[in-house]
């Protein structure tokens, strides 16, 4: 079904969309860079592990190494992106882990605001008018959820922005065949980022095939294809074989069902933490995005897909959920513009959007005080702890640590190392042991990160919180049986 053409706008509301679009991207963008430089604690070891920790690991040539990135069950395409993120780092000046996570987070951050602006242009893609594509943007550009996650170097926020906009080029009705070979490949790079966006890609066939749009589809298809092609060739020169990470996720994901073993949730999870996370913004989401049904049914049933598909894994994080977040906004806008069309023009017409836009700005209010259980993380172990600096403690000490300049080697006693930032945050070239590694009287290392109070006969040189960084003795012995496996 082709959309209706836009409606067109008074003045007065474009006057209004254009304030309130500047508004909303602004403040998102600026929020999301502000804790890319403020905050040091980590959600879930993934934003360090499958991102920071490898690019560190290319560009410093030192850093430790999940199974991922032993097994090879992710491909080096956002390890590259953040690399690149770390030697302009180092360009600019900012070569110490301040500088270079800093200014990465904030590239995320941006990339986040940007894709907000992706809502937009999906929903005018669709006929909404400027006033409601910019509220249906406000939700993800100013949401509890999308703020909070924004500066984390995560897959799943990197990969949003080519989703929606290759969606806003490639499936909107009416589209030029530029428009779609644009599109099909930005969700091929969408794909590449996070293998979970081949639902989009699949999407876009359907969609196409069921509009009888046979040489959109065949241009897509050529498309993709190549994207395909690129995938298998990027695992085929850095792990020998062709579509390697993606065999190996499949199978450990899907066939062994191995993610279990992080933890499960009912299929109704999704369902329960949005509303938990945003409030009555996800309601207000869902229900104008009811209303975009027929308008975008196709956009629609690739939005619902992706809900669906991640709903029907057993293992289940919020942040799976993001790649999607901007194509239910963008059906929100459509939603809202549906409904503005059946009144006539007043002052109600007007104070809709800017409710939308006023209960967004609300949600961001709240983001600071968000819980893991309100996140839907570590439900059963610290549901009510807050959301933001968990670990921040443990990896400022670790930046201190990387300052001493007599250190030789590093024990985390206090926590698991999955839980702190690695060599992203230490940067020296010297081991790092994991809480399970050898006793102190080993002498392989001269710093532990322990508990305050159980410093021992050690010197206390810096504390955060409940922990301590304390140094042993002047010198290490050499280890030569370390290992920069990640336990």
């Amino acid at each position: 079904m082709l959309a209706p053409p836009t409606r067109s706008d008074s003045p007065t509301e474009r006057r209004l969309a254009l304030a309130l679009l500047t508004v909303s991207l602004g403040v998102g963008a600026a929020l999301r860079v502000g804790w890319a430089w403020s905050e040091d604690g980590l959600y879930w070891p993934d934003e360090v592990y499958q991102s920071l920790e490898p690019a560190h690991r290319l560009v410093f040539g030192y850093g430790l190494q999940a199974w991922e990135f032993i097994e090879g069950a992710r491909n080096w395409a956002l390890p590259a992106l953040v690399a690149v993120c770390f030697k302009l780092a180092g360009w600019l000046g900012l070569a110490e882990p301040r500088g270079y996570l800093g200014l990465t987070r904030s590239v995320f951050g941006l990339v986040g605001a940007a894709t907000a602006w992706g809502s937009w242009r999906l929903a005018r893609a669709y006929g909404a008018s400027a006033l409601a594509a910019t509220a249906g943007a406000s939700l993800f550009a100013l949401g509890a959820v999308p703020l909070y996650f924004g500066p984390r170097a995560l897959s799943e926020n990197a990969s949003a922005l080519p989703g929606v906009l290759g969606l806003a080029l490639a499936l909107a009705p009416g589209a030029s065949r530029r428009a779609v070979l644009g599109g099909a490949s930005l969700l091929g790079l969408a794909v590449l980022l996070r293998l979970q966006n081949g639902v989009f890609c699949g999407g876009l066939l359907v969609v196409l095939g069921a509009r009888r749009e046979w040489r959109h589809l065949r241009d897509a298809l050529v498309v993709l294809a190549g994207w395909a092609l690129l995938f298998g060739l990027l695992d085929w020169l850095t792990w020998g074989r062709w579509f390697h990470s993606a065999r190996v996720y499949l199978d450990f994901n899907l066939v062994r069902g191995q993610a279990a073993m992080w933890g499960t949730a009912p299929f109704s999870y999704y369902g329960q933490v949005l509303p938990r996370s945003m409030g009555a913004l996800s309601t207000v989401a869902l229900v104008l995005s009811l209303l975009a049904v027929r308008r975008a049914p196709g956009l629609f049933g690739v939005a619902l897909a992706f809900w669906v598909l991640h709903a029907l894994q057993p293992h289940k994080e919020l942040r799976f959920l993001l790649p999607v977040l901007p194509v239910i906004a963008s059906l929100a806008g459509v939603g809202l513009d549906t409904l503005l069309r059946l009144l006539p023009p007043s002052p109600v017409r007007l104070a809709l959007p800017l409710g939308v836009v006023v209960l967004a700005g609300l949600s961001a209010t709240r983001v600071g005080r968000l819980t893991f259980g309100e996140l839907g993380q570590y439900e059963n172990i610290k549901p009510r702890a807050s959301a933001w600096d968990d670990s921040g403690p443990i990896n400022r000490l670790l930046i201190a640590a990387g300052h001493r300049p007599d250190v030789c080697g590093l024990k985390m006693e206090a926590v698991h190392i999955a839980w702190s930032g690695g060599y992203s945050y230490f940067h020296r070239d010297v081991p790092l042991y994991a809480h399970n590694g050898p006793g102190r009287s080993s002498g392989v290392y001269n710093y532990v990160i322990t508990g305050v109070g159980h410093s021992g006969a050690g010197e206390v040189v810096a504390t955060e919180g409940a922990y301590a960084l304390v140094r042993l003795r002047p010198r290490c012995t050499p280890d030569s049986t370390f290992s920069s496996r990640l336990p």
